[in-house]
């Protein structure tokens, strides 16, 4: 007989927004992954500590920062493939916390979906037989039907017969893609899906995970290294020493460099935690002011790192009611409540939210 989980009462204390909702037996849920609190300690050393995000179903997010600032510990949280230390993670309303081994099994082989960067196929089978491997490995036989269906959809339907040593390495990856679909799964994860291939392939790669995004409605959050992979998502999550520094909405493969690059010379041009969150009065990445009115370090002249050193200099967010929207133009002013690059005051007051996370990528 076939364990079934049941998904539990939503999260207390957080706020609604919309989005494209996905539905379980309970109803639709608006979004594909929530954190509270994940903490992650190995020993003396805190690869999480106390992160709080949504992933809205249909959006595309990059998780990026320095070396060793958490960014695979929470991607391998997020996915049931690492217990956390403290805090609780919810995948397509199911709640992870609690589960035994069996349950949370089951739990990723239906929810979630995950592609590596080194591809993880079996050189001795097919690019069907590859696909078909995690429902056969759940005791399921996948129909011929499925298996092209999801061949089809990353380009693959004539390579079906072909091993994974006669196609090439963008070839492989989207074999790797299309087995971690099968199961259409609430989320697709990936772990520098693109860090092996080179800028062409890697190109095509994204294109793809674009259109899963835009034309299916498939949530992905992708951690990466590279600021061009990332500004193909709708937002870039950073995260230094285990905790969330900021968030950029819309970006581009200048603002992602320039943001990277702040953070890695000390954080001059990161918010702190409660920023990245929109909440506790902290500036956001776009620089505007939060619940108490607080103005973060980039916020105080408009000019962030992104804006000040690169050629796209226009930052926008749309969000649902209780969020913020934030413009940002070279020598014009803004209107988040802040003072733009010309030294000029805005004329609207900010608005922000309540401590709610910010969870959707942003209208681009």
């Amino acid at each position: 007989m076939t364990s079934t989980v049941r998904p539990p009462a939503a999260l207390p204390g957080t706020d609604t927004h919309t989005g494209t909702a996905s539905s379980t037996a309970s109803g639709p849920v608006p979004f594909a992954v929530r954190l509270r609190g994940l903490t992650r300690h190995h020993g003396a050393v805190r690869a999480l500590d106390g992160v709080d995000l949504d992933f809205a179903t249909g959006t595309f997010t990059a998780v990026m920062g320095p070396s060793g600032s958490g960014k695979s510990t929470l991607l391998q949280c997020a996915a049931g493939l690492d217990r956390p230390t403290a805090g609780r993670v919810e995948v397509g309303g199911v709640a992870l916390e609690g589960l035994g081994e069996r349950r949370l099994t089951l739990l990723r082989r239906d929810l979630i979906g995950f592609v590596f960067q080194s591809f993880n196929l079996l050189p001795s089978l097919t690019a069907a037989q590859n696909v078909a491997l995690p429902l056969g490995l759940a005791g399921r036989r996948p129909s011929r039907q499925r298996v092209r269906e999801a061949l089809a959809r990353v380009g693959l339907a004539d390579r079906a017969r072909h091993r994974p040593g006669e196609l090439s390495g963008g070839q492989r990856q989207r074999v790797a893609i299309a087995r971690a679909l099968i199961t259409r799964p609430a989320v697709l994860f990936g772990d520098e899906p693109t860090g092996a291939l080179d800028s062409t392939t890697s190109r095509e790669v994204l294109d793809m995970l674009r259109e899963l995004v835009d034309r299916e409605g498939q949530t992905i959050v992708m951690v990466t290294h590279d600021p061009v992979a990332a500004a193909r998502a709708d937002r870039v999550v950073f995260l230094v020493d285990g905790r969330v520094a900021g968030e950029l909405p819309c970006p581009t493969p200048e603002s992602v460099a320039a943001r990277m690059a702040a953070l890695e010379a000390g954080g001059a041009g990161g918010a702190g935690t409660a920023g990245g969150m929109g909440a506790m009065g902290g500036a956001d990445t776009a620089g505007r002011t939060g619940a108490a009115g607080a103005t973060g370090a980039a916020g105080a002249t408009g000019a962030a790192p992104d804006a000040a050193s690169s050629p796209v200099a226009t930052a926008t967010t749309t969000s649902t009611p209780g969020t913020s929207s934030t413009s940002s133009s070279p020598g014009t002013p803004n209107t988040s409540g802040t003072t733009g690059t010309t030294g000029t005051p805005s004329t609207t007051p900010p608005t922000s939210t309540e401590g709610a996370p910010n969870a959707a990528g942003a209208a681009c």
